[in-house]
Formats: structure tokens, sequence, C-alpha cells
């Protein structure tokens, strides 16, 4: 990097920290476990006002840097300020924030997905945080994530995609005031590109813009709800962060060298190396053309969905696949601003983005795509994107299909959606064979052992499935990998790939408590579940973390084997020469013949 970018990197320290606008009234702090087994007798919905604000309880307990910032300061007593030298490495300040997962790396990629998640939701759906009283909270939650982003981008090219060593970091089991240092920052620019990152960061930005503009009106149908809460609207938040998503989006776009930010960084940032940057570069077009209603942008959009041939993907929704959310927006602009298409010379065309995207959740539903389908207890899982995280990708879906439902082409399709999603939710929520329930902390039968570092209150890396026997702290609302596709959950703490907590994996959660209670749905699944039903299952689980056979991983099983083979060749070699002359009078015999 340049002497000069350092020099304005140094410069950007004086950026202020923007705190939340909106203090809650009731403080909210989660019920005990034994909560969840008691109906609601209320309106709003007592369990799923629970479901809500747990699910936002999560993510201040992931909250990196000073914790009693902000208008309600530090809630979650047992973590502990922490990282306060992120960004020194570049002289700059990028403290704050959230840890990812388990552990304590900062990756900006699945924050943005996350950070997306939240407020396309809460744009249609904000009237059900008013009604939980959650609508500080998710205030809270969005300006702790946005107030970094904007500090991980102090110029138009500059982005930094994550804090934290994947090696320094894997390599430590423990509270959160003794994390490894040093914690080197990874930015992308002009020279090196991320165009990915820059993207994935305009959309979340540009949708954030639209949840905090007081004169944004974005209603899908005539009888929905107002967006959200009036409460949010800042005007001067929500054009900080549009000028963040169009210096993003035009770096991303006119950059002449595109490539995900893996591709130019290497393995100091795989653990969330995405596959392509074409979607993200996509969606974040059609993101600034619902902010500010520009045409231009629109067009940028359909024209990346044309030339990148985005039609027709069987794809899961995630922080490496915008694909599916962008069928859904694409209808939702058609439905909410026709304009837009027209203003360019395209068609609205209601009837072809309603084609697409209901093929798209048609082939799902009937069982039409090669990767997608039902495990026996009714889960929708996608072979490479559920084997490591089962829950996350059936929430996506539930969160898109609950969306797009009250749009679609026939009354028959609405409640198909609606019914195909709530499947979704209620097996999360305990209808499942395992009888489990997937948030921690919301029921007796929740997971018990979460994979997270901070939470667990253990040191020994070696042994953090019984070092503490019990976790020490209860990481209330946050949802787990879940189980694996024979649908047996083991709740072990060393098995990350079903019991760890993430960013993105919470990512629906709050949108689909919200959409239960603006419906009036009745009680979570969870209140049906018997207590003490839940037993971790005999056998083994075979996945990432804990592979069959003995518990060796992919590369040892393959290097055992290669030892092996050469082990014979070594062994036949031996006896070859040891008989090599009666081998020799046995082929000098045989060849008089």
């Amino acid at each position: 990097m340049s002497p000069l970018l350092l020099l304005f990197l140094s410069s950007s320290t004086l950026l202020p920290y923007i705190s939340a606008q909106l203090t809650p009234s009731p403080t909210y702090t989660p019920p005990t476990a034994s909560a969840g087994l008691a109906s609601s007798t209320s309106t709003p919905n007592t369990q799923w006002s629970n479901v809500l604000g747990n699910s936002l309880y999560f993510y201040d307990a992931q909250r990196s840097g000073r914790l009693n910032e902000g208008t309600y300061g530090n809630r979650v007593e047992w973590r502990n300020d922490s990282a306060l030298q992120d960004g020194q490495d570049y002289n700059l300040d990028l403290t704050g924030g959230f840890y990812d997962a388990g552990d304590y790396i900062k990756a900006t990629f699945p924050l943005t997905f996350t950070l997306f998640a939240l407020a396309w939701g809460a744009l249609t759906h904000g009237q059900g945080y008013d009604q939980a009283q959650q609508t500080a909270y998710l205030d809270g939650t969005l300006r702790w994530g946005y107030d970094w982003l904007i500090k991980a981008h102090p110029s138009d090219d500059v982005l930094f995609v994550q804090v934290g060593s994947g090696d320094v970091d894997n390599g430590y089991w423990g509270g959160d005031e003794n994390i490894p240092t040093p914690r080197p920052a990874y930015p992308v620019n002009s020279s090196s590109p991320g165009t990915d990152a820059w993207s994935s960061a305009a959309a979340a930005f540009a949708l954030g813009s639209m949840l905090y503009n007081p004169s944004l009106t974005y209603n899908l149908t005539s009888t929905s709800s107002p967006p959200t809460s009036p409460s949010l609207a800042n005007s001067t938040y929500s054009s900080l962060l549009l000028s963040h998503a169009r210096s993003l989006y035009s770096i991303a776009n006119s950059t002449e060298t595109k490539s995900t930010y893996y591709q130019t960084l290497g393995e100091e940032v795989s653990a969330y190396a995405s596959s392509n940057w074409q979607d993200d570069l996509t969606l974040s077009a059609l993101s600034l053309a619902l902010a500010t209603n520009q045409s231009s942008y629109y067009r940028d959009a359909y024209n990346g969905y044309v030339s990148y041939a985005l039609s027709g993907m069987q794809q899961v929704w995630n922080w490496d696949s915008a694909i599916p959310a962008i069928y859904v927006m694409f209808a939702e602009i058609a439905v909410t601003r026709p304009g837009l298409a027209l203003e360019v010379g395209l068609e609205t065309n209601l009837t072809g983005w309603r084609n697409e995207t209901e093929h798209y959740f048609d082939g799902i539903i009937e069982g039409n795509f090669k990767r997608f389908y039902l495990t026996k207890g009714g889960l929708l899982y996608i072979d490479g994107d559920s084997d490591e995280a089962s829950l996350n990708p059936a929430m996506a879906i539930a969160m898109l299909m609950f969306r797009y439902a009250p749009i679609a082409s026939s009354q028959e399709k609405t409640d198909q959606y609606n019914a195909f999603a709530h499947s979704q939710l209620e097996y999360m929520l305990g209808n499942n064979p395992m009888n489990a329930v997937y948030m921690v902390g919301s029921h007796p039968n929740s997971p018990q052992n979460p994979h997270s570092a901070p939470a667990s209150g253990g040191t020994d890396l070696l042994h953090i499935r019984t070092s503490p026997p019990t976790e020490a702290n209860i990481l209330y609302g946050a949802m787990v990998g879940g189980p694996l596709a024979n649908d047996r959950f083991w709740d072990w703490r060393d098995d990350w790939v079903q019991t760890e907590i993430a960013l993105d994996y919470n990512a629906m959660i709050p949108t689909l408590a919200a959409m239960q209670l603006l419906n009036q749905t009745s009680d979570p699944y969870y209140v049906q579940v018997q207590a003490g039903t839940y037993s971790i299952p005999s056998g083994q689980p075979c996945d990432a973390a804990l592979p069959c056979g003995g518990g060796l991983s992919k590369g040892a099983k393959a290097g055992i084997a290669i030892g092996v083979i050469f082990g014979v060749l070594f062994i036949l070699a031996g006896i070859l020469f040891w008989k090599r002359r009666k081998i020799s009078h046995w082929w000098q015999k045989g060849y008089r013949r």
C-alpha cells in the first residue's frame, strides 16, 4: 500500500463514532428457558416477542470494542471490552463491530450480508419490532454494524474485509480479555480489488439508508403496514449510509480488473472465500435503484442479470450467493417502483419476474432441483451448502418465501409459499425428530453447548467439549448450525458444524419473528414440545468437525492411505531385491522358452 494511502488512513481516525439514537423502554432481558413452555395469552404474542428479543440479544453478545458505548450500554454481563487495538497496523481505528462466529475474527463479508438481511426485513415488517418493543434494539444492532463498516471504508476504494488472523485465532480458545495479538487488518483497494466485498457492502449501506430515510415508502401491497417505526427516521444518518453505498458501488463497477477479495488477498481471508462477484455487483445496483429511485442503477442491475446469465439458477441465499434475493427484489420493484424499468426503456414485466421467482420456489417445493431436498424430518437440505450449517439455508429460503408470498401470481401459490416457509421455521423451533429447539436459551430443549469461545468459559483448546462440563454463559437467541442430513443433532461444543453460531446464521430470525407478530401467528412450535425429550443420540456424527472413522479428517485419512500404499510398495521392492537372482533365473528360463 502506498505511503499516500497510509497517510490518508491515518487522518481517517478522526471519523466520528455515531451511536444509536433510541433508548429501549422498557428494557429487555431474555427470560429463562422454562418460559418457553408457557402459552402466550396476550397480543402481541409474548413468545414471538421473545424470539425477536432474544435474536437481537445475540448480536449484543457478539459485539467487539468498548461495550458501554451507545444508548443502552452493555447488557451482556459476561462480555468485556476487547480488541481495542484493532487497526493499529494501519494507524486506523477499527475497534467495534461484531465478532463473526464462535471465535474472534471480524469478517466484513458475512457482516454486510447480515446488515442487508436485517434492513431488508425491517423495511417491510418493521412494525413487528414496534409490537415487541424491540425497535431500539434493532437500531442499536444496525448502528453497531454500520458504524464499524463506516470505519472500515475510510476512502472510496479502501474497504477492510477482515480483522484478525485465522491462524492465530483458531489456535485460541478462551475469554475476550486475552485475545491473541497481533490482529492484522486486511484491506482491498483499486490496486488490490475485491469486487464482491465492495458490492456487498454497497448493498447493505443502500438498504440501511432506506430504513433510516424519513420520507421513504416501500409497501408491497395495499394492505401492508408502513415500512418501520417513524422513530428510526434520521435523514442525516440515511444520507451518510447512502454516500458510502454510492462510492462503494462506483468503485466496484468501474474498476477494470474485477476479482473476489479472496483471489486478491489469499489464504489469510479464506474463511469467507466467495466463489464469484457477479451476483453481488448485480444486487448492489438493484439495492441502489431502490434507495435512490434512479433508473441508471436499475439498468445496471438488469444488464448484470442478463450478461452474467443469472436467470434460472438453483442457488441458495447466503453470503456467497445473492441470486434468490435478486429474483425477489426484482419482483418487488416491479410492484413498488415500476417506473424504474420504464425510464430506461425496459418493460415493467411483473409477469416475467413472477415467473423467474416462482420457478425457483416451485422447484424447491416440488423437489425438481438436484441439490435441494427435504430430510425425512422435513428440513430443506441443500447439498454443498447445508453440510456445515443446515438451518441457515432453510431460514434464508423461509424469509424469501414469506416476503414474496403476498405478491405471488395466485392465492394458491401464496398459500404454498407461506406453508412451506412456516414448516421450516417450525422445524427450527422444535418440530423435528430430535424435539430440539435450535435457538439457545429459548426452551429447556435448546442447545446447552454452543460452540462459542467467550460463552463457553473454557480455555482448554484440546478438550472444549468437556472443559468446562457446563457452558459458563447462556448465549440467548443464537441459532446454532443445526442437525445433519439424517436429522440427528449432537449438542457437543467441539462439533462446530452443528453447534457453532454466527452473525449470518441469525440474520433471518428477527425478520421471521416480526413477520409472525404482524400476522398474529399462534405460539412458536416449541411451546408444544415437552421439556427433556431431547437427548444426544447414540453413535458419532459424521461431519467436517468430527469425521467418521475415529475422528480423522479427510486429509489425515488421505495421508494414511498414501502411507499404506508407499509402505506396501516398499515391502514389495525389498522382496524383489532379496529374490532378484531367482527372479532373474525364472525370467531367463521363461524367455528361452
